[in-house]
């Protein structure tokens, strides 16, 4: 079984003043037989990623799978820190010069153990994926979603604005679709710009509504 550990959650805030935006990823580890980490931030965050991993006792080599949810730079930045590891960012699986002709999206999922997989999860931009872990929380089996900014985090459910603002508008419904998609497989949901949070049926109902209205 793998354990997961949120190493930083992520945010996002709009600077009135200058009309720009303050925003990093949230950086999941998961640790056990493979070892995986999501998202690696901006470019600027390698020592911080480093000291993280290091009170894990995890060193950069002993990463067997660099995630990136998209491709967006809040969520690459560091991924040349792990050179021993398979990368796969969005739906392109490659290490060194070799690209994997099979992709995510094609797949539709791709298993990297009995507990981990990667959904394609498009519509915050067309290539994105989810990470969904079996893990326990509380002595209890539960389904960790690691979703990027298909949620942007726990507020989103209920202001859906949240999301659109952020996203494509071509993809709307395809986002909201898988949306409903992952909230409906997963206990606890690690969004891209926020803390992770407990899945309630209350969520995943107003997540149907909006799909359905």
């Amino acid at each position: 079984m793998h354990e997961v550990i949120v190493l930083f959650d992520g945010y996002s805030k709009q600077l009135e003043s200058s009309g720009k935006t303050d925003a990093n990823c949230s950086c999941t580890l998961v640790k056990g037989p493979v070892n995986v980490i999501v998202d690696t931030m901006t470019a600027w965050d390698r020592d911080r990623i480093l000291s993280a991993l290091a009170e894990h006792k995890v060193k950069p080599d002993d990463i067997n799978y660099v995630i990136c949810t998209h491709s967006h730079p809040d969520h690459i930045g560091n991924n040349n820190l792990f050179t021993n590891a398979v990368h796969i960012v969005g739906c392109c699986i490659h290490k060194e010069t070799i690209f994997d002709e099979l992709s995510i999206k094609n797949l539709g999922e791709y298993h990297i153990h009995d507990d981990i997989k990667i959904i394609a999860t498009p519509g915050h931009t067309l290539e994105d994926v989810t990470v969904v872990v079996i893990s326990i929380i509380n002595n209890h089996k539960a389904v960790i979603a690691i979703t990027g900014d298909l949620f942007e985090n726990e507020n989103d459910i209920d202001n859906p604005a949240i999301w659109k603002l952020l996203g494509i508008t071509q993809l709307e419904e395809e986002q909201a679709k898988n949306r409903l998609r992952v909230i409906l497989m997963a206990d606890y949901i690690i969004p891209g710009h926020g803390s992770m949070f407990e899945v309630t049926d209350k969520m995943r109902e107003t997540i149907k509504s909006q799909v359905q209205g």
